[in-house]
């Protein structure tokens, strides 16, 4: 096992090549079972059972990329009463079939789809030999509330194009970047991916509906805002960041009626804001602020600033301070 734990990240690996062969199956059904939730495990052999996983996770999200021979996974409705789970999981093959059954649908997953599974319902799943997938914990309120409903059923969804594929291509930044993050870093990105993922399952990704360009404002406008003291930030680079095209990115912010440009300098405006009114921030020059900022120099700040608020951010500092 290894484990390198980074505030309250860690990273975790775990193969079946740890104990002896007859000891496998045991092993596997012992270790899913101390990261998710009470399970069945049905083997297709247990005298040399294989499978390796390596999982990521927080507080608030948990990846899991695993490796493993054939078997069948199952919940009932006893082990829901006995052990609830309101939580989803992304469900997401690279290599082999999965093939998932619950509440009467049943979804055929192969590399370039993926569901969501509800741990509130009974289910089956049906793993093909030497399958290769991710699996993606998202705590529940991060999809009832978007998605203003309860339980997405077994959801088909595309990965393998559009912004199917960005979801899937984040997954993998997500695990090769994997022993260089901090725990904010995973859950932000980790944020990201769900977002785009309501949009998938609403079936709300067209680049001209307007419930996707409010949804693409929302994600922009929270990038921006965590980005803003970035001097190198523009519309080119928000949008290369989020997986969009420029003009998607404009389309948005013009129908909320503003630019990339103009979002950005605002946002880096309201943070000279706060931190003049930070006592912490004291020590900090005009210029100290301006290029901890995103401003070129104090002249730009300077200039920005009065046109935005009708002072000057000394004055504002200095009005601060007597008040």
């Amino acid at each position: 096992m290894v484990a390198l734990p980074t505030g309250n990240y860690l990273v975790e690996a775990r193969s079946t090549d740890a104990v002896e062969p007859a000891e496998r199956a045991d092993f596997w059904s012992e270790h899913i079972g101390s990261y998710q939730s009470r399970m069945g495990y049905r083997y297709g052999r247990t005298d040399d059972f294989r499978g390796e996983t390596i999982r990521q996770r927080t507080g608030t999200y948990q990846l899991v990329r695993f490796r493993s021979d054939g078997i069948e996974y199952s919940r009932t409705a006893r082990q829901i009463r006995e052990d609830p789970d309101g939580d989803y999981r992304l469900l997401l093959p690279l290599t082999g079939r999965i093939v998932l059954r619950q509440d009467g649908r049943e979804a055929r997953l192969t590399p370039g789809t993926g569901t969501l599974v509800s741990f509130t319902s009974p289910f089956q799943c049906l793993q093909d030999p030497s399958t290769q997938a991710f699996v993606l914990t998202i705590p529940a309120r991060e999809l009832d509330g978007p998605l203003n409903r309860k339980s997405p059923l077994a959801t088909g969804l595309d990965l393998s194009r559009g912004l199917g594929r960005v979801v899937r291509s984040m997954l993998d930044g997500l695990h090769a970047e994997r022993d260089d993050l901090t725990d904010a870093q995973f859950d932000a990105v980790s944020d990201r991916v769900v977002e785009l993922l309501c949009m998938l399952t609403t079936g709300d990704d067209r680049p001209g509906g307007a419930r996707h360009l409010s949804d693409v404002e929302a994600v922009v406008r929270r990038h921006v805002r965590e980005n803003a003291a970035d001097p190198g930030l523009t519309g080119t680079s928000v949008a290369r960041s989020l997986g969009w095209s420029l003009r998607q990115v404009q389309l948005a912010l013009q129908h909320a009626g503003t630019t990339p440009r103009d979002l950005i300098r605002e946002e880096r405006l309201r943070l000279v804001r706060e931190r003049l009114r930070c006592g912490d921030c004291e020590h900090l020059t005009i210029t100290d602020l301006a290029h901890a900022s995103g401003f070129s120099s104090a002249s730009a700040l300077s200039t920005a600033f009065r046109q935005r608020f009708g002072v000057s951010p000394r004055e504002m500092r200095n009005g601060v301070r007597g008040t």
